[in-house]
């Protein structure tokens, strides 16, 4: 989560302890864990309004689609074996053994 390690997390949490004290932690936990709560509410009701709204001819967008480097790995990048998801990936123009033409006089 977060790219947080053990140690880093340790850390943040005895720093967390002597800033606020063990008095104040129990609330600051509960009150990070509210807004945390309702920050994915948020986010989940605007992803409902954006599939809602582009209609039934979108119901399979997923909004991770618009991340650019999830669009160029869509759509410029394919499985091996299509069965496997865990397969090797490779370019789309090296598909089927061929290369893409090349021209050396045009470089």
């Amino acid at each position: 989560m977060f790219n947080i390690g053990a140690g880093e997390f340790i850390a943040l949490a005895v720093l967390a302890l002597v800033i606020l004290g063990p008095e104040q932690l129990p609330k600051a936990a509960t009150q990070i864990g509210r807004v945390l709560r309702q920050l994915r509410t948020m986010a989940n009701s605007a992803k409902a309004d954006i599939q809602k709204g582009l209609g039934p001819e979108f119901k399979d967008f997923d909004v991770e689609d618009l991340n650019p480097r999830r669009f160029v790995q869509k759509h410029f990048w394919e499985a091996d074996d299509e069965d496997d998801p865990g397969a090797r990936r490779r370019p789309a123009a090296q598909l089927n053994g061929k290369r893409p033409p090349f021209d050396s006089e045009a470089t």
